[in-house]
């Protein structure tokens, strides 16, 4: 029985190192998400400009 303790306190070691690995991945796959999201954001916001500039001259003309 002494021999099965190492084992189980290995196991859950193991799986505590997967479980912080998984939550580290998640967190820079967020953090990469919202720079991809604030990217994207300043992208439709500069198209939407240069909409309001064409049609702003439309109703110029």
């Amino acid at each position: 029985m002494a021999d099965a303790a190492p084992s189980a306190l290995d196991r859950i070691e193991r799986a505590l190192a997967r479980i912080e690995a998984a939550a580290a991945r998640r967190a820079f796959d967020a953090e990469r998400l919202e720079q991809r999201h604030a990217a994207l954001r300043g992208r439709v916001e500069e198209a939407i400009a240069a909409l309001d500039a064409v049609i702003a001259q439309e109703g110029e003309d």
